[in-house]
């Protein structure tokens, strides 16, 4: 066998141990590049139910409308009066009504409340305070129950002041002045109490003229109280108490009572 024979015996019968061993040193030293394999996602994590607190939550949320709740009697302050369905006039008077609002809105009346220019209220000189009336529009016919809580109006001719809210009942808002049938559905006095009387003196311009008006009702009349006050609209006022708030006396004094400027007035204070 020549030498050329016996090499290449040698090599095909050891090429495989080679190629054994070539791989093994290859796995233990070399740095073959890694197989890319795809994973699936992780399964997603379900919410938690509490909310993080405080300014660690990030998470943006649309604001909550929060409800609140009138006051209690809020509503019912504002609603109007309810009468009884047979109840009749005790008393009725034809004349003019007006309106007030601001400056007089949230300041207190004559019954000690705020006036509320948006409830169904109004103001009478001599209807006891708490009565419920009602007002009827004479050329629209409209109507609408009213309580009274203050005093007035004091323009000669006109008999009611009504609230905004009434004024818009009834058509008199946007006249502001007209023509109305008032009937006294409910008083508020007592049945048989003489009440408490008093004699209103204005408005004046100034504070000087309501001075002197003052001093000389003063001396004239030595038992009675007589005060002089400035109202929201920047009018002066004079208010004459006559002894013991009589019905008789403070009619008696209005009577005999001139003045240069404003009007004189019988009103009830109770």
């Amino acid at each position: 066998m020549s030498s050329h024979s016996s090499v290449a015996r040698w090599v095909s019968m050891t090429a495989p141990f080679l190629m054994l061993i070539a791989v093994s040193l290859l796995s233990a030293c070399g740095h073959p590049k890694q197989a890319r394999v795809t994973v699936p996602p992780p399964p997603p994590v379900a919410p938690k139910t509490e909310t993080p607190a405080g300014p660690a939550s990030t998470a943006k949320s649309p604001p909550e409308k929060k409800a609140t709740a009138p006051e209690p009697g809020a509503e019912a302050d504002l609603a109007e009066p309810v009468i009884a369905a047979d109840a009749k006039p005790l008393e009725t008077e034809t004349g003019l009504a007006s309106w007030y609002g601001p400056p007089y809105h949230n300041r207190r009346g004559s019954n000690g409340e705020l006036y509320n220019m948006h409830a169904m209220t109004a103001a009478h000189r001599t209807f006891p305070l708490g009565s419920v009336v009602r007002v009827t529009n004479i050329k629209t016919g409209n109507a609408a129950l009213v309580r009274i809580t203050d005093r007035g109006p004091f323009i000669p001719g006109r008999i009611v002041d009504l609230s905004l809210a009434a004024a818009r009942k009834i058509d008199v808002w946007q006249p502001g002045v007209a023509e109305v049938k008032v009937e006294l559905m409910q008083s508020g006095a007592t049945p048989g109490a003489p009440g408490k009387w008093a004699v209103q003196i204005g408005g004046m311009p100034n504070e000087k003229s309501a001075a002197k008006l003052a001093d000389h009702l003063t001396r004239r009349y030595h038992t009675a109280n007589v005060l002089r006050f400035k109202s929201p609209a920047g009018d002066w006022w004079i208010r004459v108490r006559v002894l013991d708030d009589d019905h008789e006396r403070a009619q008696k004094l209005a009577a005999e009572t001139t003045s240069p400027e404003g009007a004189v007035f019988l009103v009830r204070l109770d």
